[in-house]
């Protein structure tokens, strides 16, 4: 694996792993007391050095690699771990001790809130249909739904919650922001006031990370509440929306849905909500866009140069 030599005395030297090889070369030398690995999670980490597991002080996890996550017991100086992805929680009970954990709040932002915009988009002007007729060579022109003055709901208003918001009052909607806690002064209403607030619902957008108190927080009362229908998209975390909840309210036609993520995941074929009628499914795709390479790449060269500097990494995530 390549591995980036230090100027400066090996026994001193800081080493880091991370998941891309080169970036020295867009961004600028390495600090001098650090020694730079790299393994993108695909290939066997015994082809690592074998001093790399056992003298690695931060590590940045590759990205959207399943399983990486088994290193991190093999790896005694571990003293801070950089993720890529938002949601972390699931890395919190295999986190070493002593080792602080670090999200890639921000990375995704863009994203994230364009993918949801374009479900959003896709659904209300009935795209799906329209590719469908294309195939067929058929042109069967209709009316459609629109996004500009529905009001949508963004459950989970955080920085992706705000970047979304930004497209969508940019496409005339009215936002109704939604988060764990009420902020009256950002006129931000809490979650437990959904009930209440989706009646009014046009559209209800989870933008939610995976945790006990989120765990089917959009079940049967909150779909039930909803208006006939109505379009309810999920870019946070498929747990978050109760799947059996869903699948009679499509197959009643009463309800439509443009899923990111699905619980279970990956969706398994012969899965009922494949072929629900009024729901619009890509794989876990939202964040993964040419936009995420870059700010991810700065977000590292940002965090190997306070680390080698023994300045406080961003984007620290508080352990329980």
């Amino acid at each position: 694996m390549p591995e980036t030599p230090a100027n400066t005395d090996s026994a001193s030297a800081l080493d880091v792993l991370l998941p891309w090889d080169g970036l020295e070369d867009r961004h600028g030398p390495w600090p001098s007391n650090v020694r730079v690995h790299v393994w993108d999670g695909t290939t066997p980490e015994d082809e690592l050095p074998p001093h790399v597991l056992q003298s690695t002080g931060l590590w940045v996890m590759p990205y959207a690699v399943p399983g990486v996550e088994r290193l991190l017991p093999r790896m005694p100086a571990l003293r801070a771990v950089q993720s890529l992805s938002a949601g972390v929680e699931k890395l919190l009970p295999v986190l070493p001790e002593g080792a602080a954990l670090h999200n890639g709040r921000g990375l995704h932002d863009a994203s994230t809130a364009e993918h949801a915009l374009g479900l959003i988009l896709a659904a209300q002007r009935d795209l799906p249909r329209w590719a469908a007729n294309q195939r067929e060579d058929l042109w069967e022109p209709h009316f459609t739904r629109s996004l500009a003055d529905c009001r949508v709901a963004v459950i989970g208003y955080g920085s992706i919650g705000a970047a979304l918001e930004r497209r969508l009052l940019a496409c005339e909607a009215q936002v109704v922001r939604v988060a764990r806690r009420a902020r009256p002064e950002e006129d931000v209403h809490a979650v437990s006031d959904l009930l209440e607030l989706l009646p009014d619902v046009d559209v209800a957008v989870l933008v939610l990370p995976e945790n006990p108190s989120t765990e089917g927080l959009l079940g049967e009362a909150e779909l039930a509440a909803l208006p006939d229908g109505a379009l309810v998209v999920n870019v946070g975390r498929g747990r978050t929306l109760d799947t059996r909840a869903l699948l009679p309210e499509l197959r009643a036609g009463r309800l439509r849905a443009a899923l990111d993520v699905t619980d279970p995941e990956p969706l398994p074929a012969g899965h009922p909500l494949w072929q629900c009628p009024g729901a619009l499914i890509t794989p876990h795709v939202a964040g993964g866009s040419a936009a995420f390479r870059p700010r991810a790449e700065r977000l590292i060269v940002e965090q190997v140069r306070r680390y080698a500097a023994g300045e406080p990494l961003l984007n620290a995530f508080p352990r329980p």
